[in-house]
């Protein structure tokens, strides 16, 4: 006897083979967090660990949540800061990329800049933008740009030098122009380079933040953790929770950039985009 078929509703409603949803991908590294958070508070607790030095997670979150009326606003102002700055690298990563790209001249006299501006470390550059530029917003802002910018521009390049040169000879023989030629192919194989640029910036743009705050500033995460270390007796609980806040902002603007690298990119499928 032939087995018999499954109806075809079955089939359609049957996962594909290797995928994975959401809650499956999301419960490892929940439950690793989880499990670290549990030793650190039995080993502060066990061990009777000074708070000042080293405060147990449950002291972190209730003592963080008692500064919640200082720590909202400067959430606000380094996030601020962070996306303006993401969002001033990306305006001037992109173009720039497209002109390295597009003439010799250009990658060969503006590309080792960008690779150079990369050494100068950041702690360095702070005190001189806040002197050049005062104590404002656009200073940080403008700090950020600068340790944001490398990642994109370079994915940017990689990505449009990777386009198919096969689609390109076809689309030449075809009178297609410049903007053509970048528009339909290049761009679009860009992308994914162009959004793994972008996480990495991710990365850097509330660190960057916080230490141009620290030079000089009078709200953000960069004050109120400074402000918190320099309490009597100190408040290492509150630096610690500005630490982890620090941390859970840029997962989620992480989260958002790839949320935005989905929707940008339909046709690329989801558990590689």
């Amino acid at each position: 006897m032939t087995a018999l078929a499954p109806p075809p509703q079955a089939v359609a409603a049957a996962p594909p083979a290797g995928r994975r949803g959401p809650l499956d991908r999301a419960w490892p590294p929940v439950a690793l967090l989880a499990a670290l958070v549990a030793v650190w508070e039995a080993v502060t607790a066990g061990l009777r660990i000074n708070p000042t030095v080293l405060p147990g997670p449950v002291l972190v979150v209730t003592g963080t949540w008692s500064e919640r009326a200082q720590l909202l606003p400067a959430m606000a102002t380094t996030s601020l800061e962070a996306l303006l700055g993401l969002a001033l690298a990306a305006v001037v990563a992109l173009p720039l990329a497209v002109s390295i790209d597009a003439w010799r001249g250009v990658r060969s006299s503006v590309y080792p800049l960008i690779v150079a501006s990369q050494t100068l470390p950041v702690i360095v550059l702070a005190p001189l933008v806040v002197i050049w530029f005062g104590f404002g917003l656009w200073p940080k802002v403008a700090l950020v740009a600068l340790f944001s910018f490398f990642p994109i521009a370079v994915g940017a390049v990689q990505g449009l030098g990777s386009a198919d040169r096969d689609v390109l000879d076809l689309l030449r023989t075809m009178r297609a122009s410049r903007w053509q030629l970048l528009t339909k192919v290049k761009l679009p194989s860009a992308l994914p380079q162009v959004f793994t640029g972008l996480k990495i910036s991710v990365t850097y743009a509330f660190t960057s933040a916080i230490v141009a705050e620290w030079v000089g500033a009078t709200s953000g995460l960069g004050p109120f953790m400074t402000a918190a270390a320099q309490d009597a007796p100190r408040r290492t609980d509150v630096v610690l929770g500005g630490t982890v806040v620090t941390a859970v902002l840029t997962v989620a603007l992480f989260a958002v950039v790839a949320a935005l690298q989905r929707a940008a990119m339909p046709w690329r499928p989801r558990s590689r985009a």
